[in-house]
């Protein structure tokens, strides 16, 4: 596959116009005021929603890596697997977070001062993730949200949707959405500051063209679930294999030619064998004609006679004596 480079616009810092808006005086979004990963709570508290999301996203990081390390051979790049994204500040700060189940950002440092990332802390670091996907265990209403934060006659602040998050606030350029149970895909891309529905492609795929991939579905076996898996191909429709995926290929391609080499081994032998066979036929052959020449000649015959009684030239006769 070819090298591909992400628009340099997508790698600038985001726009201080596209940062989270204060929703009070007190709840300041600037670099200074807002805490840093190591401040701000790592969980919610929820679950894991089902047994598929976790190898899931390892399908999705593994599989991609390759890529993404050609794009930033720097390594400067993050993914995020159910991890918060801050994009406000709030009281209590987790209300401020949106969690995708999983997620990219490209030109940021994996690690922050040689510590993990706890959470990804936008209004510090003004990179929006490039991608985001979510494995809806549900309907995927929640995903789907669109509600804008507000608050209502009462003054009671409105949660708002994950969608309108993404869109409105976080502005994250590509957004799917997966329902698990009803095996259903959507991918959206932002286009003058909306989400807009992509069609899939004549495989079925969903092109991220500025990575030089597609997403789809896959259906098969990963860590004993046979199962639709959320996967990458490469432009041309090839799936983009995880580590284990790619070395269980070479040992089946390794067995396979050592299979070959073994059986043109044997037929080599075989060959070998059925050549010397007929050289001792050929040997024994003329063992034969000579002991008749000889008992001839020895009977008084010429070699005229001789060659004669045996259906074979003068020369042949002479040539077998030698």
């Amino acid at each position: 596959m070819t090298e591909t480079k992400i628009p340099t616009e997508l790698l600038q810092s985001f726009p201080d116009t596209q940062l989270p808006k204060s929703d009070s005086t007190t709840e300041t979004n600037n670099q200074i005021d807002f805490p840093d990963h190591t401040q701000l709570p790592e969980s919610d508290g929820t679950f894991v929603k089902n047994f598929q999301e976790h190898p899931q996203s390892i399908i999705l990081t593994d599989s991609i890596t390759p890529v993404l390390q050609r794009i930033h051979p720097d390594g400067q790049y993050a993914i995020g697997q159910d991890c918060g994204i801050y994009w406000r500040k709030t009281e209590p700060p987790e209300q401020g977070a949106v969690c995708p189940d999983w997620f990219y950002v490209p030109n940021v440092p994996p690690l922050l001062d040689g510590e993990y990332r706890r959470s990804y802390v936008l209004p510090r670091e003004k990179v929006p993730p490039f991608i985001a996907l979510e494995l809806a265990s549900g309907d995927g209403a929640e995903e789907r949200d669109r509600t804008p934060l507000s608050q209502t006659s009462e003054g009671k602040k409105i949660k708002p949707g994950k969608f309108w998050v993404y869109e409105q606030r976080i502005q994250i350029p590509y957004y799917g959405i997966y329902e698990i149970i009803s095996g259903r895909l959507e991918v959206y891309r932002l286009v003058n500051g909306r989400y807009q529905q992509m069609s899939p492609n004549e495989r079925g795929h969903y092109p991220i063209e500025e990575l030089g991939v597609e997403l789809g579905l896959w259906e098969g076996n990963y860590e004993n679930q046979y199962m639709l898996w959320l996967r990458w191909w490469d432009a041309e429709g090839n799936l983009l294999l995880t580590g284990k995926e790619g070395e269980k290929i070479q040992k089946v391609r390794a067995e396979r030619a050592e299979s070959q080499l073994e059986r043109a081994e044997s037929e080599a032998e075989i060959q070998k064998v059925r050549a010397e066979r007929a050289e001792s036929e050929v040997e024994m052959g003329l063992l034969v004609q000579r002991n008749a020449i000889s008992r001839l000649l020895a009977m008084g015959l010429s070699l005229e006679e001789v060659s004669e009684t045996l259906g074979l030239t003068v020369e042949k006769v002479q040539e077998i004596l030698q």
